[in-house]
């Protein structure tokens, strides 16, 4: 127990590591699920592309993606560090999924507010930021909050790579000292932690959105 107390400094920057590459990664990919979804809804031309790379990042293990990051680009001249491979493609796989919250919010939208809209000569761009965006992120708050949960339980992936996060620390702790049981409890209770953190942002957005 006295060993593991040592190692609680790195314990707490492992945390700090996990908490930037899950919202760094939750954030771009929140972003651009938002922006394809968008351009999608509004341009036949792209919708079917937008649905595509939906069904292979949805279709695929993220482990498979950011292992095509971290191994597979430097075949082809671009060297990602361990970190920023993580980044990007945890970005890039929650964005399908940030991207389907936001089509399943869209879909909630009454057609008889954008027919209302396309009366009053309101273009499909002013329809769109004006009437179905404020919509469609209120709506989809608790499932964005869940989205973003995943993100934080994915970003675990990155110790295959040896990015410094809590799983991988953890295990270098308990490699070090032999002892099992209180990091992984610490371990569990730190991503629990993380996520009732989020669940009550959501919460307190949601109680202003609403009274807003």
């Amino acid at each position: 127990m006295n060993d593991f107390i040592l190692y609680l400094p790195d314990f707490a920057r492992a945390l700090g590591v996990t908490l930037a590459i899950s919202l760094s990664a939750a954030l771009i990919g929140a972003c651009g699920g938002f922006i394809l979804q968008a351009v999608g809804s509004l341009s036949r031309w792209l919708f079917w592309p937008w649905r595509a790379y939906v069904w292979l990042i949805r279709g695929t293990p993220y482990l498979a993606q950011l292992a095509v990051f971290y191994f597979g680009l430097p075949a082809v001249g671009i060297t990602l560090s361990a970190v920023e491979a993580t980044v990007i493609s945890l970005a890039i796989y929650s964005s399908a999924y940030f991207g389907e919250i936001f089509r399943t919010a869209w879909q909630s939208i009454g057609r008889g507010q954008l027919e209302a809209a396309q009366v009053h000569d309101i273009s499909a761009w002013q329809s769109f930021w004006h009437i179905q965006a404020p919509q469609a992120l209120r709506f989809s708050l608790p499932l964005l909050g869940n989205q973003f949960i995943l993100t934080i339980k994915e970003s675990a992936v990155a110790s295959i790579i040896t990015v410094p996060e809590l799983t991988m620390t953890t295990g270098q702790i308990v490699a070090s000292t032999y002892t099992y049981i209180v990091p992984y409890t610490l371990l569990i209770l730190s991503y629990w932690l993380l996520a009732q953190g989020v669940s009550v942002g959501v919460r307190l957005l949601g109680r202003q959105a609403t009274e807003g």
